[in-house]
């Protein structure tokens, strides 16, 4: 095969340091905008992202020329910056150390999007959806 086919779909959840409720309506947006500005720039698709006020969702697709510890990295870290560096809350942000990875096959990428857009919808803790670090 002289062209390789690269399709996958990763589901990933990060929360904000020590999951502070800082993520409000104002908040998101401009943060969510710029996270499918910074996922395209990377070469990752953003299919969508959404979240409660302690935590988001992101649905993408990875690119073949990145690790998705290396897209998390850049994510996490560029969009902290930008929190920060435009006075969009009042305090300091970033985000917990750690995230949540889950691969996501193509017959399900309509599900978990659907999961996603309806975060606020079930206004569920990371506990309640199952998820713990």
């Amino acid at each position: 095969m002289s062209n390789a086919f690269y399709n996958v779909w990763l589901h990933v959840v990060f929360t904000t340091k020590d999951r502070q409720p800082l993520i409000t309506s104002d908040l998101e947006e401009v943060l969510f905008p710029f996270l499918y500005d910074e996922f395209s720039e990377i070469g990752c698709k953003l299919k969508i992202v959404n979240g409660l006020a302690d935590h988001i969702h992101c649905l993408f697709m990875l690119d073949a020329q990145n690790s998705y510890s290396a897209v998390m990295k850049q994510i996490k870290g560029a969009s902290s910056h930008f929190i920060n560096q435009h006075h969009v809350i009042l305090e300091k942000f970033s985000w917990q150390k750690g995230y949540a990875v889950f691969s996501v096959s193509n017959a399900d990428v309509d599900t978990v999007y659907d999961f996603i857009k309806k975060q606020k919808l079930k206004q569920e803790s990371l506990e309640e959806e199952g998820l713990k670090f």
